[in-house]
């Protein structure tokens, strides 16, 4: 299952939107350790295998959530 990340950069009006193979626990700490590491910068890379390079000081806010892409029907 595919995992969307939705991220905020600072004074920009779009916001990136990422596809990734990575479970949500593994980009929520791959975030976490780009905020707390000196080097400062998230790579993450989609569905493609585009690698996508953020620095953390740019972060508005990051947003991880399960992708919907292809899904069919309706839940209830």
């Amino acid at each position: 299952m595919t995992v969307e990340v939705k991220i905020g950069v600072q004074n920009t009006a779009r916001e990136l939107v990422i596809e990734t193979d990575e479970s949500h626990d593994a980009v929520a700490k791959q975030v976490a350790d780009a905020i707390e590491s000196a080097e400062g910068v998230i790579v993450l890379t989609d569905t493609k295998g585009k690698v996508t390079v953020v620095p953390t000081a740019k972060l508005a806010y990051v947003e991880i959530g399960r992708s919907t892409a292809g899904q069919v029907g309706f839940r209830s």
